[in-house]
């Protein structure tokens, strides 16, 4: 019948189309031919093909297509589309850059047609500077991983000054809080570059109000401020702006924890001199604090002319009053060291041909540090502090041992802890201090501090160790491939393991 034939014909069909289907997902095959298209939009930047629109720079001019520019930037599409732009009317449009961002605007517009670019650190930010311009989200993103791969570059070709104000400006935060983590802990070796000079002052600043910058002492800090505003006077004329800038800069610098000579010195400073009353009332503050005559200074000047807070004529002051203390100071932190590389406070220790050093090897290191900023604690009897460090860098090895008990023996079992551990033990009844330990590392032939841990601690006769654990990522000072370096390891064959250790009291 009929019926019969239309059903049987519908089952072939079916039939037909399941087999049709299982030998097109056989046969099926992805193809990739981006690259040709790729090449196809090269060739119309290249040869000028087809173009509707010419950008003009610095009298240079570049033939584009307006699809393309539009495509790639948010900014271009606004400039080209909205009618209320006078430039979407125009065939020819003229940008004005920055001389730096005119150099490498050929590459930044060949890099819209073909997604290809080759960066360094000295173009990085004139092209970082066009990508936030045009809003080429996706070269913005290349330039900042760039960026933040490359710093220790940056701080070697003396641009790290710039890349920092940048980015801080336009809200690049990773490139950002990677520059001021590389100056603060290397503070010295970008204050001795040209840069140092162009930093602006609310960034300085910002430095200078850090406790955990490094640096060899305050003496040497005052020294490159100094430096400093040496540079900004010879572009200020008005000397009252100079006056302010530099009282602005300089009660950042903590006078207190220079030693009396350091002080006396700081008398021949052509600053010093110029601005005699500024300098001499912090000078004054910090050697009544090393004789022991704080309050005595703090009674006798409460003149309108001195700089700093003071508690009321006669008020007596609690040595556990911290409180009270602060408000003596027009910076609570002028009593408060920084991380001074100086031997006075620490000691290094060094670790050669580190990759002979056996599985849980130890290196130990004695040194001392004064119990005291005061110049006048430091004649008294038991004025230092004694220190041992124990360093396991390939990690600790507990032995099996017995553990006696009122029940019995217990018999522990060895264990193994695959960290890098630094012990510090006083030798010595001390207080609260504050504990730094800086790891060198290297790169681009720079040798710099790496890392920085740091705390504040209080040792006792009952608690006379600290452990640090994980002082560096075990893995990183131990990789697995003979052939990976360590960014921790120094030295001319990359085989040194450097630290140093700063240790210094907690006064308030």
């Amino acid at each position: 019948s009929s019926l019969s034939l239309d059903n049987r014909h519908l089952r072939m069909s079916h039939m037909s189309s399941d087999v049709h289907e299982e030998m097109n997902n056989e046969d099926e095959q992805q193809i990739d031919n981006s690259a040709t298209i790729l090449e196809k939009i090269a060739k119309l930047y290249a040869e000028r093909l087809l173009n509707d629109i010419t950008l003009e720079v610095d009298g240079h001019q570049f033939a584009a297509h307006r699809l393309i520019l539009i495509a790639s930037s948010d900014v271009f599409q606004v400039m080209l589309m909205n009618p209320k732009w006078s430039e979407s009317q125009e065939t020819r449009i003229v940008l004005h850059e920055e001389p730096e961002c005119v150099k490498v605007f050929p590459e930044f517009l060949k890099y819209l047609y073909i997604g290809r670019i080759k960066i360094n650190h000295l173009v990085v930010l004139p092209l970082l500077t066009l990508a936030d311009k045009y809003n080429v989200k996706d070269l913005v993103k290349l330039c900042v991983e760039f960026m933040c791969n490359h710093i220790v570059s940056a701080a070697k070709y003396n641009l790290i000054v710039s890349w920092l104000q940048y980015t801080l400006n336009c809200g690049h935060k990773d490139v950002y809080e990677a520059c001021v983590k590389f100056v603060k802990f290397n503070f010295e070796l970008i204050a001795k570059m040209e840069d140092f000079g162009n930093l602006e002052t609310w960034v300085l600043i910002t430095f200078l109000q850090k406790s955990d910058l490094v640096i060899t002492d305050e003496y040497t800090l005052f020294n490159f401020v100094t430096f400093w505003l040496s540079v900004q006077e010879s572009k200020l004329k008005d000397n009252s702006k100079m006056e302010h800038l530099v009282q602005l800069v300089m009660q950042h610098i903590r006078f207190p924890n220079m030693s009396p000579n350091q002080l006396a010195n700081l008398l021949l400073n052509p600053f010093v001199i110029t601005y005699k009353e500024f300098f001499v009332s912090r000078m004054s503050l910090a050697m009544a604090f090393h004789n022991n005559k704080l309050e005595e200074y703090l009674s006798l000047n409460t003149d309108e002319h001195c700089f700093f807070d003071r508690l009321p004529k006669k008020q007596k002051l609690s040595p556990t009053s911290s409180s009270l203390l602060s408000i003596c100071f027009s910076d609570s932190n002028q009593y408060t060291p920084r991380l001074y590389t100086t031997e006075k406070w620490g000691s290094t220790l060094v670790i050669e041909n580190y990759r002979n050093l056996p599985i849980y090897g130890v290196r130990t290191l004695v040194f001392q540090t004064p119990s005291s900023l005061k110049e006048s604690d430091l004649k008294l009897a038991h004025c230092k502090n004694e220190w041992v460090v124990d360093l396991y860098p390939k990690g600790v090895w507990f032995k099996k041992f017995l553990l006696i008990l009122w029940q019995g023996t217990l018999e522990m079992p060895e264990y193994v802890l695959k960290t890098v551990r630094l012990s510090l033990t006083s030798l010595s009844a001390c207080k609260r201090v504050k504990i730094g330990v800086l790891i060198y590392g290297k790169k681009n032939d720079i040798e710099h501090v790496y890392s920085v841990y740091q705390r504040e601690f209080v040792f006792t006769e009952k608690e006379k160790m600290l452990n640090i654990n994980n002082l560096v990522p075990f893995e990183e000072l131990n990789p697995l491939a003979t052939n990976v370096r360590s960014p921790y390891c120094i030295g001319p064959n990359n085989d040194t393991v450097k630290i140093q250790i700063v240790i210094t009291p907690v006064c308030f």
